[in-house]
């Protein structure tokens, strides 16, 4: 290794100063030459190294003052969940001796890469496996930081350490799950459960989305988990909407029939298809046309923001897979095409000479990965990608809508901003932004012509109080979206029958013909679809079949004006009124062009209403007003949530509640011990008993949700 390479303590890092002591102790250049150094350095972690003299004096801790040996070895400088300097961990360069952490009892890990709260952390038990997950996860795009235990035995206690900040994630097979799980269940980690090691899945080409969408993977929330499944505290009485599965055509159409297969095939409610189906044929045909306005002289994207409500294991994965079958095979070939593309370019990179390097580049850009569709992001991300010309349709499809509704994006000081653009792009497929001076690599801070579909699902905990978020109404994000709030399956769905056994999917001739179409929609043949001159598609302007088409629209958006008036059924909904006609413009294009159509008629305008008619009807189900339909079991969860929010604490005194909680009634001896046992057994709270005195702990999720 170059004997130039450096690394130096901060001169003002007084946790440095702390644990390194004087200055006669300072680091030296470092000149080991083992694999776990130079895989460090080169992953420009070098800061975080170093090398002392023949000894070195313990300076915190309960070995305070004690002189180590530390001749030939090299020395880790470990963070807490701060980020601060906490210890130190000693190895020995070329040699399978275990590190020695200087003060054994202070939680701590070794950070590769930056711990920021926008990355994903992943905590391992040894520096080769932690270095190895960070190059193969950094390769892959994603945004992560790796948390070591220097020693394996104080794992998880680095990992509950961490996780009080953030949520950790932990990686097992599956048949050393319980060693894993166990010891932090009840902790804010998420365990993933695999058949094969994940390094060994990353040697055989797979990505960890390839390896997160396996049926064989199992993803554990151990907070949750710790508190067992959520309960429903609603009343009976309270039912979804029906959905309207005439909107997809006739019996015997394509679309219609796909729809009742995925139902009964996923045994999912309708709704859950149709929402999934929609999410699926967004991202597809948003990169091919725009929708007419009524007027029929200007357009708008046929992009659409999804959101369905499913607890967990509601069957959204299983739905997904079929309504997104070909997306996922189109996005695979597409990403080995990518790899090819990349090698090649890569080669002939490294045999262009020097001299010629520079025109050579101009002359031949980098290939770009084509992406239509991704589970995991962030908004900062999309919309970077986007200013950077990586990507201009693509769809964000995730079953974690707490990933987006509670995301830092739109819950941190730049919310109204990030909120405004997706407004944007969503409107006229543009937006702009104010960059600050780091982004020196964007040669621009405005985009045009860009697609973004959003298709989301999320627990209750989760969707309600995003739904009553003032910004995300006054700004006018959440009445761009289309709502699904289905009833569960649960106790409904059929295994063992001979039927079900039977059953063959894959050779649904209903399915077969609904993924036929969506794979000649992903490859259309030339004639089919305008480009420019740099080979970009060209978007149709869908026009109205005829003018009764266009009237059936302006109808339409006349009848939802007029439900605005003073005791009208849309009095409260103004801003969620005023874009059922666009989203009504959207779906019916998009079913025609599927159909294989270049007009919208009345029919097409009528079915796709229908769906924008169970959308609104399913929304005011809940709205931002208290609902009449609380009953006092939601009424004291409610009150529990905002009160320890307010005072950021997760529990309370019982007394306190009882004494404080409103409305007044609930505060009956009776009413309150009857309603706390409610909530109880249902897993909203957990009642601790000490002595005399109880305490009200409330589940996790529902305060991190708000």
């Amino acid at each position: 290794m170059n004997n130039t390479d450096k690394t130096k303590p901060q001169a003002d890092d007084k946790g440095l100063n702390t644990l390194l002591g004087s200055t006669k102790q300072t680091s030296t250049d470092i000149i080991a030459n083992d694999e776990i150094t130079n895989s460090l350095i080169e992953l420009g972690q070098g800061d975080k190294l170093r090398q002392f003299g023949d000894t070195f004096t313990i300076h915190n801790g309960d070995r305070k003052s004690e002189i180590i040996n530390t001749a030939g070895k090299m020395a880790l400088i470990l963070s807490n969940n701060m980020h601060q300097p906490a210890n130190i961990g000693i190895y020995t360069p070329n040699s399978d001796k275990p590190i020695e952490v200087t003060d054994p009892n202070q939680p701590c890990a070794f950070v590769i890469g930056s711990l920021n709260l926008d990355s994903d952390w992943y905590a391992v038990k040894n520096l080769a496996e932690g270095i190895e997950l960070y190059r193969q996860l950094i390769s892959q795009g994603l945004n992560i930081t790796i948390l070591v235990s220097a020693n394996p035995f104080h794992f998880n206690s680095m990992v509950k350490h961490f996780a009080e900040v953030k949520q950790v994630i932990v990686m097992a097979t599956i048949d050393r799950k319980d060693e894993l799980t166990r010891p932090l269940l009840g902790v804010n980690v998420k365990a993933i459960i695999t058949v094969f090691d994940l390094l060994l899945s990353f040697d055989n080409h797979q990505t960890l989305d390839d390896v997160l969408s396996d049926p064989d993977t199992i993803t554990k929330d151990l907070l949750a988990d710790a508190w067992g499944q959520l309960g429903d505290i609603a009343d009976q009485a309270s039912k979804a909407t029906r959905y309207p599965v005439e909107a997809w055509g006739n019996e015997g159409q394509v679309l219609r029939e796909a729809l009742t297969a995925i139902t009964y095939h996923a045994q999912v409610p309708p709704a859950m298809a149709g929402q999934c189906m929609l999410g699926a044929l967004g991202t597809i045909i948003q990169q091919y046309i725009n929708a007419p306005y009524a007027l029929g002289d200007k357009f708008m994207p046929v992009s659409l923001f999804l959101l369905t409500e499913g607890d967990s294991g509601s069957g959204k994965s299983r739905t997904v897979g079929f309504t997104h079958q070909e997306l996922f095979s189109y996005q695979n070939d597409k990403r080995k095409e990518y790899r090819t593309l990349l090698d090649e370019w890569l080669a002939q990179k490294a045999s262009t000479p020097k001299k010629d390097s520079e025109r050579w580049l101009l002359e031949n850009p980098k290939p770009k990965q084509s992406i239509l569709l991704v589970k995991s992001g962030t908004i900062q991300g999309f919309l970077d990608n986007m200013l950077m010309g990586n990507t201009t349709d693509i769809a964000w499809s995730t079953a974690e809508a707490a990933l987006f509704l509670s995301g830092h994006s739109l819950t941190s000081e730049t919310a109204k901003s990030n909120i405004s653009q997706l407004c944007d792009i969503w409107s006229e497929g543009s937006f702009d932004r104010v960059l600050s001076p780091r982004y020196d690599t964007l040669d621009q801070n405005s985009m045009n012509g860009v697609r973004f579909t959003l298709d989301l699902q999320g627990q209750p905990t989760v969707i309600a109080p995003a739904l009553n978020d003032e910004a995300m109404n006054g700004q006018g994000l959440l009445p761009r979206f289309l709502f699904a709030f289905p009833d569960n399956m649960n106790g409904k769905i059929v295994y063992n029958t001979d039927e079900r056994l039977d059953a063959k999917p894959n050779k649904d001739p209903r399915l077969q013909a609904y993924w036929q179409r969506c794979r000649s929609l992903l490859d259309p043949i030339s004639d089919s679809v305008s480009k420019d001159n740099e080979g970009n598609i060209i978007r149709f302007n869908m026009p109205f079949k005829d003018r009764q088409a266009r009237k059936t629209l302006a109808d339409y958006q006349t009848d939802k004006e007029r439900q605005l008036c003073k005791g009208g059924k849309l009095e409260k909904y103004a801003s969620y009124a005023k874009r059922l006609h666009e989203n009504t413009s959207r779906i019916a294009s998009i079913l025609a062009y599927f159909d294989g159509k270049r007009f919208i008629s009345a029919d097409d305008i009528h079915r796709a209403s229908l769906l924008t008619d169970y959308s609104i009807s399913e929304r005011m189900r809940y709205t931002d007003q208290p609902q009449a339909g609380d009953n006092d079991a939601q009424k004291l969860i409610s009150w529990l949530v905002n009160y320890c929010n307010r005072q950021s604490v997760k529990e309370l005194a019982y007394s306190t509640a009882q004494s404080k909680v409103t409305p007044k009634h609930l505060r009956k001896k009776q009413n309150f011990e009857l309603l706390t046992e409610v909530l109880e057994s249902e897993g909203y709270i957990k009642i601790i008993t000490n002595g005399r005195a109880r305490t009200i702990q409330v589940r996790p999720e529902l305060l991190e949700a708000r």
